[in-house]
C-alpha cells in the first residue's frame, strides 16, 4: 500500500509494473484483478494556463492514507497505489493515479472508484485554475458530493 504526493510528473508504466506482486514467494497468487485510473489537468474553458494545486503537507498523506486503510478491509485489497501531485500543472499533466488490485474485478473496480471520488470531493487539496485574465478556487461540484455519498 502506498500514498505519494508529489511534485514530481510519475511514469505510469513504471509505476504499475510491479504493482500486486504481493510479498510471498508466488507473486500475485491472490490477486485476480488490477484496476488503475489516470486523472490528466482538462482544459474545459479553452483558456486555461495552468491549476495551481496546494495542500498541507503531512495532513495530506494521512487523510489519504486512513481512506486507503479503510478501502483495503472493505474490499479486501492486497495493494493499492494513490498519487497525487501538486504545484504548477498545465493541462494535460498528469494530476493523479490510482491503482487497486484485488481477488476480483469488481471489487477491484469499486475500490478504485471510490478512492477516485474520496480524492476528487474530500482529499486536502486547494485547486485555483490561472488564466490570461486572472484566476479562480475552484469550487466543490454537486456532482462530486453525489458521487461520494453513494458510498
Amino acid at each position: 500500500m502506498s500514498v505519494s504526493v508529489q511534485q514530481a510528473a510519475f511514469d505510469l508504466g513504471q509505476e504499475l509494473a510491479g504493482f500486486g506482486q504481493g510479498q510471498d514467494d508466488n507473486p500475485r497468487r491472490n490477486i485476480g484483478a488490477v484496476v488503475s485510473f489516470t486523472g490528466f489537468v482538462r482544459d474545459d474553458s479553452g483558456a486555461l494556463d495552468h491549476m495551481l494545486i496546494e495542500h498541507y503537507p503531512g495532513m495530506t498523506e494521512r487523510a489519504i492514507g486512513q481512506i486507503v486503510d479503510e478501502a483495503v478491509q472493505r474490499w479486501s485489497l492486497g495493494d493499492v497505489r494513490v498519487i497525487h501531485r501538486y504545484g504548477v500543472l498545465k493541462p494535460g499533466d498528469q494530476i493523479m493515479m490510482v491503482a487497486t488490485a484485488a481477488r476480483h474485478r469488481v471489487a477491484a473496480f469499486e475500490a478504485a472508484e471510490f478512492l477516485m471520488d474520496y480524492l476528487k470531493s474530500r482529499a486536502p487539496f486547494w485547486k485555483k485554475e490561472v488564466n490570461a485574465d486572472g484566476s479562480e478556487w475552484v469550487a466543490a461540484k454537486d456532482e462530486d458530493e453525489d458521487a461520494l455519498r453513494r458510498w
